[in-house]
């Protein structure tokens, strides 16, 4: 079709000085044809179609949108698309199609008028691959349904999830208390030394003798060195315990989510600690941190530990789409009403069939993935009223971009209209 359409004009383009009146009255008419059995396609579909040019500016959106979003023909054209969809940032988009390439951009957000749905949205440059500003395309997929389906499922399934996990939970428990068996053991049978040096301690009597000190003072080292053995055991096992912690944690949080306990919190804060927790492992794989904190970020209310273990999921995410090796890309910034954390990788990217699928429940792409990674992020930023958009770029690498509110959502009211 696009090559027939281009074929037609090229040929009209080249002759279009010689055309008659009747040829170019013919040429118009086809054009008018043309246009009309687009725009009877376009709004037959159910997904909306929203143009715009480089500045922003409203060009053609077919009926769906309407329906989706409120905007009325003859009323939004000329407008910035921005108006309409505050979660936009225009300056992305922008930059995205300058850029140029076979890229993808997806985002996802509640609207709450002419009704709360939740859209997802797919951008594209008008100009396809090539570098440059010509407009962008916006796709608006009311994904409503399918997101209360996916709760559905999460809800009916929990039962199956439970039974997967336990069996992935018991293994990685096994090790831990195997671990913790034998140094209990071992501090058992210290402890017992350490009794009978004590009794011995005890038993002595008070003397002047060399042989008596001489006695005594290797009974003390011994008692010492059983004293600093036992610590190390006791820190071992320490240590075993808080990993066992972590995974029962990890696993009671997947089944059981609970309501975020917002306060006050440095976004860059929770980074750091995130990476901190992180780096022996990220340098473990011999990759590279590449860190742009914005400095002066305003205090946003959120709960730290939910954030942090999205954070944990999408860099661990980020450091496996690498091989040995890569860049690991943090940042920070601010917009207009919130704060925004991006991790990306510099990995193969995620394939156009899969983009669609990745925060599925259950849907991964490891060997021995649970596929519950995204879908606990998602919530997590669902719940703080937040926003999380994916970037990738074959070959180039993915980004994972959450936004989060300066202030707690409040429900949007209607304008009041006065009336003459």
């Amino acid at each position: 079709m696009a090559a027939a359409k281009s074929g037609f004009l090229d040929k009209v383009l080249g002759r279009i000085g010689r055309l008659d009146p009747e040829g170019l009255q013919t040429v118009v008419q086809r054009l008018a044809r043309e246009r009309v059995f687009l725009e009877t396609l376009f709004n037959t579909i159910e997904d909306g179609v929203l143009v715009t040019d480089e500045q922003g500016r409203i060009l053609y959106f077919n009926s769906a949108v309407t329906r989706l979003i409120g905007l009325q023909p003859n009323q939004a054209e000329g407008q910035n698309v921005v108006r309409y969809l505050p979660q936009l940032e225009w300056p992305a988009l922008v930059a995205f199609d300058q850029a140029g390439g076979d890229r993808v951009l997806r985002q996802e957000f509640d609207v709450s008028y002419p009704r709360p749905r939740f859209i997802r949205l797919y951008a594209a440059p008008l100009d396809g691959e090539a570098t440059g500003s010509s407009g962008v395309a916006l796709i608006l997929h009311d994904a409503t349904e399918a997101r209360q389906q996916t709760f559905q499922a999460i809800e009916s399934e929990r039962i199956q999830a439970l039974t997967l996990l336990a069996a992935s939970v018991a293994h990685e428990i096994g090790n831990p208390l195997n671990a913790l068996h034998i140094h209990l053991q071992l501090m058992d049978r210290e402890l017992r030394k350490l009794a009978r040096l004590e009794s011995e301690l005890n038993g002595l009597k008070p003397g002047r003798s060399a042989l008596a000190k001489s006695g005594l003072s290797a009974l003390a080292r011994d008692l010492g060195g059983h004293t600093d053995r036992l610590r190390k055991y006791l820190d071992v096992a320490k240590g075993e315990i808080g990993r066992l912690d972590y995974i029962v944690t990890q696993f009671l949080q997947a089944i059981r989510p609970s309501p975020p306990q917002k306060k006050a919190v440095s976004l860059n804060q929770v980074v750091e600690q995130t990476l901190d927790l992180l780096r022996p492992e990220i340098e473990n794989r011999g990759q590279a941190i590449e860190k742009r904190l914005e400095t002066g970020l305003p205090r946003v209310p959120l709960d730290a530990v939910q954030i942090q273990q999205a954070l944990v999921n999408l860099i661990k995410n980020a450091m496996q789409a690498m091989t040995r090796g890569g860049t690991l890309g943090i940042q920070t910034g601010t917009t207009a009403r919130g704060v925004w954390v991006s991790v990306s990788d510099t990995g193969h990217g995620i394939s156009a069939d899969q983009l669609n699928r990745i925060f599925e429940p259950f849907f991964t792409t490891k060997k021995k993935g649970s596929g519950l990674g995204l879908m606990i992020v998602q919530r997590i930023v669902r719940e703080h009223g937040g926003l999380i958009k994916l970037e990738s770029h074959a070959e180039r690498g993915t980004t994972f971009r959450i936004w989060l509110p300066l202030e707690e959502r409040q429900p949007r009211l209607l304008e009041a209209r006065l009336h003459d």
